[in-house]
């Protein structure tokens, strides 16, 4: 057990930042006396409390970080702080451990699945802590840890390398890891920030504002209103929505080097941004005349409308609907979710397998039809004009291997407990790549309330499994990992 003593204390001083976190949503309580004050300072207190604790226990432990601890960090970070952002839900709304836990990682996942119907009559703070948990795991909680531990004498570059997502982690934009992680937290609040001023010019009121803010950055699509983006109604705000969402699935760390260097030439070079773009015209474009010519809407220009911003919202995993796109005619929503596998950037807010991995897939695929015809020709891998090392290659293989692997079982997993096929594979499919609503039961009209205690559980492990980009979850899962 002492040689986990590192993890111990760094996964302590994060609990204790966190707990800190809650003096959020509990100021907005005070200042609009909404009676949720007290469940908040309850659960900072648990927070905090048991954070000093764990802290206290192992305060003499110097050794750093190895490889292995940073694994086991991340998966504790991410199962066990919804043990403590739940606690307001449970407090307060009353809740069951399982759809507060569910609720909770949903937002830390950035997922924006919820089982909380009437969300119009929550008391403000309950839904502007939802959404800071988005925004807190929208760029991941441990990319801010590495910024803060390194202060504390705690290294944190293992947890960086576990928590980055994307098949090339090794690459940094600052010398030091910690720069590095702040930097990218700079550009992320920036334009957050950017964000709330323009839903707020656009229209709506402050603490909407604010919390679509988050959530939209954070692309995980929790909202305040039982119609989600609907409840607006608003070309405008649909406008800002759209184009926030496509920042966000940008990697950020191309945007970080465009405004470091105050210039467009990052932008030029970023290998995934033209496909992200161009994925996203052509199936916006698509989805529009195909719901003009069955006549699901008057006009191609009201289907232009509602197919730009739900099939965006979709494809960058968001999860935000402005109607229930489940009563479209099965091809769209289905391609909806398609996209949700695989549109957004290698380090953005975005779930799904990344834009990266796809490029590096397709261009598999597409030497091994070469080498089909010209069995001696040398034709290697190439992502933006570079050659893409055999490791990284063989990574990328296996991992879509095990992400195939892991929507099938758990799709079988929950047809086998009564749920029906489109609703057990569609639940399966937004959960693990982090988009929220799925289709059917589970569509965007409906929440997933529906679902047994059970089938709550497999959605958000399937969560986590998407969050940690599968690997890092199963990694510490494997008997080999806990042997000496």
């Amino acid at each position: 057990m002492q040689r986990f003593y590192p993890v111990f204390r760094a996964f302590g001083l994060i609990a204790f930042c966190f707990g800190l976190l809650m003096l959020v949503p509990i100021a907005v309580s005070f200042h609009l006396d909404d009676g949720a004050a007290m469940a908040f300072d309850e659960a900072a207190l648990v927070t905090v409390g048991t954070g000093l604790l764990m802290w206290f226990a192992t305060r003499r432990e110097r050794r750093g970080l190895r490889v292995r601890d940073g694994f086991l960090l991340v998966a504790m970070i991410w199962t066990m702080l919804p043990l403590y952002a739940c606690l307001p839900f449970m407090y307060h709304l009353d809740m069951s451990f399982t759809d507060a836990y569910f609720e909770a990682v949903s937002g830390l996942t950035a997922t924006g699945a919820t089982v909380i119907e009437g969300l119009d009559a929550l008391p403000p703070s309950i839904n502007l802590w939802r959404g800071f948990l988005v925004w807190i795991g929208g760029m991941g909680l441990v990319v801010l840890a590495v910024a803060v531990l390194p202060l504390l004498g705690i290294g944190g570059r293992q947890m960086f390398r576990a928590e980055t997502p994307g098949p090339m982690k090794d690459n940094q934009l600052t010398p030091r890891i910690a720069e590095t992680a702040k930097g990218l937290w700079v550009v992320y609040g920036g334009f957050t920030v950017a964000c709330c001023l323009a839903y707020y010019w656009a229209g709506m009121e402050w603490l909407d504002a604010v919390m679509h803010g988050f959530t939209t950055m954070g692309l995980g699509g929790f909202s305040s209103h039982d119609a989600s983006f609907g409840y607006f109604d608003s070309p405008a705000l649909e406008a800002v929505a759209i184009v926030f969402m496509l920042i966000a699935g940008i990697n950020f760390a191309t945007h970080f080097l465009a405004l470091h260097g105050r210039s467009l030439r990052a932008y030029r070079h970023d290998a995934e941004l033209g496909w992200y773009l161009g994925v996203l015209g052509v199936s916006v474009l698509g989805i529009a005349l195909y719901l003009a010519e069955t006549g699901t809407y008057r006009s191609f220009v009201e289907a232009l409308r509602y197919a730009a911003f739900n099939v965006v919202s979709a494809a960058t995993t968001t999860g935000y609907a402005t109607t229930d796109y489940n009563l479209w005619p099965f091809f769209a929503p289905l391609w909806m979710l398609f996209l949700c596998s695989f549109t957004t950037s290698a380090g953005s807010t975005g779930g799904g397998i990344k834009m990266m991995r796809a490029l590096v897939l397709y261009k598999q695929v597409y030497r091994e039809l070469v080498r089909a015809m010209h069995p001696a020709a040398v034709y290697p891998v190439r992502v933006g004009g570079q050659a893409v090392p055999s490791p990284i290659l063989f990574a990328v293989l296996a991992f879509a291997f095990v992400y195939m692997v892991s929507i099938v079982s758990m799709t079988l997993v929950l047809a086998f407990s009564g749920l029906e096929i489109v609703t057990a594979f569609s639940a399966v499919v937004a959960s693990i790549n982090n988009l929220g609503p799925g289709l059917n039961q589970v569509g965007p009209a409906t929440t997933f309330a529906v679902l047994t205690d059970f089938q709550t559980w497999v959605c958000a492990f399937a969560m986590l499994l998407g969050r940690l980009e599968i690997f890092t979850l199963l990694v510490v899962l494997t008997p080999a990992f806990w042997r000496k």
